[in-house]
């Protein structure tokens, strides 16, 4: 079982990239400082912000932070995903790695070395791989279980059936299951059956939440502040959320952060954090961090998930 009190995730996707090493430094001193444990990087980040056109940038500034700060590896845990990596610059989907055994491996040695560890907390497979049978995917996460270079595994993006056949065949296997769930969620929701404007984007589900909570797993959210459209004029929500369940949900919003004193975010995290879910949170400023981290703070209640219940 690994339910535990949720917790606050910085999201590390641009580090390296959109994000200066400087600022990303103090993202992460600031991030540890206040008491954060779990970073989210990919080995595909952010190749399509990156002049080489592949990914790595994420991890290896993260490999260079812990190696200018004795003692960080053992106040941080790390999760990163395998997947995506193009194989060949500026070529994605088309030569994205895949989940075959051999790329898991190789993705996964090839994450250490940039990351400069003997291991990670936590791999995620970063979406399904629907050429490659389940059983060698799962095989190939057990392994690397087994030998140490990952101490938890995951699924990003996965359908929830898909999750849970490959538990199954874990079990079958002998080797160590998915524990983890990492799909998209946030309190605004776009309209229903209106496909999602960024590719590979998989929608957290009812049935995903009832899964986790059935079989004690984790979950994370990414995209949980929208991209900063909770607080800013100039990023607009997208329009698959142009429906009348928006304005309801951000009237609520409004009133609930005006009586707990919060901010719009920190309701949005808290809001998420009390349903057992582990927000992921970009952060491009220190302060972003900061607010975030204060979300810990602000108490939610089943009267204030009724009211934004109905409001959706």
């Amino acid at each position: 079982m690994y339910t535990t009190n949720p917790q606050i995730v910085l999201g590390t996707m641009d580090f390296g990239t959109r994000v200066a090493p400087e600022r990303a430094f103090a993202i992460l001193d600031s991030f540890v400082a206040g008491g954060g444990v779990w970073l989210d990087t990919a080995n595909c980040y952010s190749f399509w912000s990156d002049p080489s056109g592949v990914g790595g940038s994420s991890e290896r500034l993260i490999g260079a932070w812990l190696r200018a700060r004795p003692g960080a590896r053992d106040a941080v845990r790390i999760a990163t995903k395998v997947r995506q990596n193009p194989l060949v610059p500026h070529s994605w989907p088309e030569s994205a790695e895949g989940l075959s055994a051999r790329a898991v491996r190789t993705g996964a040695e090839e994450s250490l070395g940039r990351l400069g560890v003997d291991h990670v907390d936590l791999l995620w497979a970063h979406a399904e791989d629907r050429t490659v049978p389940l059983e060698e995917t799962v095989g190939a996460f057990g392994e690397l279980v087994s030998k140490g270079v990952a101490l938890r595994v995951g699924a990003a993006n996965h359908a929830a059936w898909r999750v849970e056949r490959a538990r199954s065949l874990a079990r079958e296997q002998r080797v160590e299951p998915w524990t983890a769930l990492q799909l998209r969620h946030s309190l605004v929701q776009p309209r229903p059956f209106t496909p999602l404007a960024e590719a590979g984007h998989r929608m957290l589900a009812a049935e995903d939440l009832d899964l986790a909570r059935s079989e004690g797993l984790a979950v994370w959210s990414y995209s949980s502040l929208m991209w900063g459209s909770y607080v800013r004029a100039d990023k607009p929500l997208p329009p698959t959320y142009d429906h009348p369940g928006t304005p309801r949900v951000l009237a609520v919003l409004d009133d609930v952060a005006g009586e707990l004193s919060a901010t719009r975010n920190q309701v949005v995290l808290a809001w998420l954090m009390l349903q057992g879910i582990d927000p992921i949170v970009g952060a491009s400023r220190v302060e972003q961090i900061e607010e975030a981290l204060a979300a810990r703070h602000v108490r939610l209640g089943d009267e204030h998930l009724a009211r934004f219940a109905e409001a959706r």
